[in-house]
């Protein structure tokens, strides 16, 4: 029985935290997340695009290889609702979150440790720490919060706000107002863009 199960699921390409089928389907979408997180492997050292919701979002890299999605939240049924759909690629992969309650909901994606991000987010709160890679995030409006590790990792670096505050204490770098932005060039292996449109923006 769960061999066709998971037989049927293969075709259509889409599971709801069903690990039979997470290590061979390119495409996976999930909801329940309260009762089910979502969790799929992925190779350390990989590329991953993530379109999140707007929110309080933390991106979190952990020392394995996987990607995991869970919430917390004060309405759970209505928390149900956020859906996570997944992509593979051959060295790459696409994370969406979407949907769920607007309030009173914490969305946390673990990564890989080493994983090149690229992160797109409406609005809200946003906070990345401990992944070593690449890094272009941008946040339309809110807080972003971006770890970055060793400063001297970075080849290239720019920052910028149109509108709000930026601090980069690594960086040696405060600014605040409208239009505010800086760059750097180092001798690392990595660049980092970050860049918020109304809010703060503060790389630690």
């Amino acid at each position: 029985m769960r061999k066709a199960f998971c037989f049927l699921s293969l075709l259509s390409l889409t599971v709801f935290s069903t690990p039979c089928v997470m290590a061979q389907s390119k495409k996976i979408e999930a909801t329940d997340l309260p009762e089910h997180p979502f969790q799929v492997d992925y190779p350390s050292g990989s590329q991953l695009s993530l379109r999140l919701r707007s929110g309080d979002i933390r991106v979190v890299g952990k020392d394995n290889n996987q990607i995991s999605v869970r919430v917390e939240a004060r309405d759970t049924e209505r928390a149900r609702d956020v859906r996570v759909f997944f992509e593979r690629f051959d060295n790459s992969a696409e994370l969406r979150v979407s949907g769920g309650p607007k309030n009173d909901l914490k969305i946390v994606v673990d990564v890989p440790k080493n994983t090149g991000l690229f992160v797109r987010m409406p609005a809200g709160q946003l906070e990345i720490s401990e992944v070593t890679g690449d890094k272009d995030v941008q946040l339309h409006a809110g807080e972003l919060i971006l770890h970055v590790g060793d400063p001297a990792s970075y080849s290239h670096v720019d920052a910028s706000v149109t509108s709000g505050g930026l601090e980069a204490p690594p960086f040696h770098e405060d600014h605040g107002g409208l239009f505010r932005s800086f760059q750097k060039s180092g001798n690392g292996k990595y660049r980092l863009h970050a860049h918020v449109g109304a809010g703060d923006l503060t790389l630690r």
